[in-house]
């Protein structure tokens, strides 16, 4: 079988699975594998890291092969296999942080894909947009810093990367990073004693885009690198340019003197797309991808998917994946059978709640629930408290607003800063990695069935 056909079989699963687990869960463990080669009724699947590959080999495997049998043959296994070749992914850090800082410097890592032109304007988002062409066309003139917030799926990065794209297309000086990116830069910098080319690496730049800000929050020496490469680059009149998903004034953790930077230039924010909104959208991502889909089953993915544009890109890919494997053009029969059932289908995979995870935690940790939403900061309390934070992020759909409600009142600031950390702990200790996936275990183990 060809390597388009099993990638073609792994698409339509994908497209099947995002529908069975969680969002969060989907994004974390699926969203980054592929097909790489099917034979003998073995199926293997490419995946970023031996963590991935453990975690779904341990708690996903049943559910993959169940999907596949429908999609292939009842004796079908699967077998998970770190992929070389997907070191090209932007969340592959361990590859990243090996790369000399001067190397990771010459390129932009503005995607040429994120253009104005393919951006789709609506009331929902046309202060973000005319201020982001703004800032393409004159940059370090008007909105300096431009600080674009909202909700996952908005299309702040595409925005981002827009501009990156305007500013190169006039030779100016580009570099586009994460956030996180920027941490682990600034800490390999300090281990590695390579601060001065750290400093010049960003220093020297004529536009700085910076996405998901909202991680540096709380990160006390982060925050000050940060500090003063803004400073040093505003006072030069570059541009920078940052998304978050809150506000300036939504982040208690950071400190008063960046929020104050952060709102020297232009705050705009995002909102999720109306329905006529999510019509053009699907239909700018169906030209994109030279499918032919009529009007009616993209009302159809419209109306179902109302969320984000990832949600409506998910859904169509969807849709796509499943007329590829038929062999047949995307009509609506075919639209409603790939997304049959899909909002029970959610309710049945979010029966994990907050609070089943919270007395998984508990339990493994051998303290109450109530002492997870209390106020106690000793250190084994604040680390499950953290860890119970990051699995309901990764195992719900709970709201950063919902999850510190729900462990004692906090604040959302303080749950991505705590999920974050968490998120560090775990991948640097073993023994708490293994704690963490056998509390995942057991939760999966309490759900609720599913019905045949």
């Amino acid at each position: 079988m060809g390597a388009r056909s099993v990638q073609e079989i792994w698409e339509a699963a994908l497209g099947e699975l995002q529908i069975q687990v969680s969002k969060p869960n989907y994004q974390t463990w699926l969203i980054k594998t592929i097909g790489l080669s099917y034979q003998d009724n073995q199926l293997v699947v490419g995946v970023p890291s031996t963590f991935v590959a453990e975690y779904l080999d341990k708690n996903q495997r049943s559910l993959i092969e169940k999907t596949l049998i429908g999609l292939t043959h009842p004796e079908v296994k699967v077998v998970f296999q770190v992929n070389g070749r997907h070191h090209n992914s932007p969340a592959n850090h361990s590859v990243q942080e090996k790369t000399p800082l001067a190397e990771q410097a010459s390129p932009s890592r503005v995607n040429p894909k994120y253009t104005f032109d393919c951006f789709v304007v609506s009331n929902c988002n046309r202060l973000a947009y005319d201020s982001a062409i703004g800032v393409a066309r004159n940059p370090g003139c008007g909105y300096n810093p431009l600080f674009i917030y909202g909700g996952v799926g908005l299309g702040k990065t595409h925005l981002l990367h827009a501009i990156g794209n305007a500013a190169l297309a006039n030779n100016i000086q580009v570099l586009y990073v994460s956030a996180e990116q920027f941490t682990n830069d600034f800490i390999t910098a300090v281990r590695e004693k390579r601060t001065e080319e750290f400093r010049n690496r960003y220093r020297s730049i004529q536009m700085l885009l910076i996405d998901d800000i909202n991680f540096i929050s709380g990160k006390e020496q982060t925050e000050e690198s940060f500090f003063h490469t803004f400073n040093e680059l505003h006072n030069a009149n570059h541009q920078i340019a940052i998304t978050s998903d809150c506000p300036p004034k939504s982040m208690p953790l950071l400190e008063e003197r960046l929020r104050s930077r952060f709102e020297w230039g232009l705050i705009a924010g995002v909102q999720p797309p109306d329905f006529e909104t999510r019509l053009a959208i699907l239909g700018a991502k169906a030209e994109q991808r030279g499918a032919n889909i009529t009007s009616d089953v993209l009302e159809l993915i419209a109306h179902r998917a109302q969320h984000n544009v990832r949600e409506l890109e998910g859904s169509l890919n969807r849709v796509i994946a499943y007329a590829r494997l038929v062999r047949t053009l995307p009509n609506l029969d075919l639209a409603t059978q790939a997304l049959e059932d899909i909002a029970t289908k959610d309710s049945e995979s979010a029966s994990i709640t907050s609070n089943l995870v919270i007395e998984a935690v508990a339990n493994s940790f051998q303290l109450s629930p109530s002492d997870l939403k209390s106020g106690k900061r000793d250190k084994e309390t604040a680390l499950a408290r953290r860890v119970a934070m990051y699995l309901i992020r990764q195992e719900t759909n709970c709201s950063l607003v919902q999850i510190g409600k729900d462990l004692g009142g906090r604040d959302p600031s303080f749950v991505s800063h705590a999920c974050e950390k968490a998120a560090s702990d775990i991948n640097a200790s073993p023994s708490l990695k293994r704690k963490f996936l056998d509390i995942q275990q057991s939760m999966h183990s309490k759900r609720k069935p599913r019905n045949p």
